[in-house]
């Protein structure tokens, strides 16, 4: 059973994400927290709802990105900074990071088949079971040799 105060978080995220782009972005300036742009895009369900709760409940404690298990599926991210962000779990299949900065993420358990990462800046990243069929990596910027081979022999495509 959620607490008042849970009860109330988890209601406040529901009425964010029922909102237009617009009107979400306008709450992250409100917030101070514009920068996390990408929260305009995200769709209503369960696995976002927990994610938004985590940026709506302390936004000036907010240092790196917490995204876990969230779903980005298919959405457009270029160009995105998720330096230090923790996407274990999450849900990232379809979606295009081309030119994102991705320095540090923790793709543990995370499902990115047939998602964009061309032009991505992958220094220091963690690619711990991660689902990367048909994954696109151009490149490969920041990767390792022995990260850009396993990566490639999980389904993972490097074009130059």
């Amino acid at each position: 059973m959620l607490n008042s105060s849970t009860q109330d978080l988890r209601s406040t995220a529901i009425k964010f994400l029922k909102q237009s782009p617009s009107q979400r972005l306008q709450i992250l300036k409100q917030l101070g927290i514009a920068r996390y742009e990408f929260l305009t895009k995200i769709r209503l369900n369960e696995a976002n709802i927990i994610c938004t709760i985590q940026f709506l409940q302390y936004p000036n404690k907010l240092k790196f990105p917490n995204l876990i298990r969230a779903d980005l599926s298919g959405l457009i991210l270029d160009g995105v900074n998720f330096i230090k962000g923790n996407l274990s779990e999450a849900n990232l299949q379809g979606s295009s990071l081309a030119n994102a900065d991705l320095l540090f993420v923790n793709f543990t358990r995370a499902n990115l088949r047939n998602a964009d990462l061309r032009c991505a800046t992958l220094n220091e990243t963690i690619w711990l079971d991660t689902l990367v069929d048909e994954c696109e990596f151009g490149a490969g910027i920041g990767l390792t040799q022995l990260q850009r081979q396993d990566l490639q022999r999980r389904g993972a495509r490097f074009n130059h």
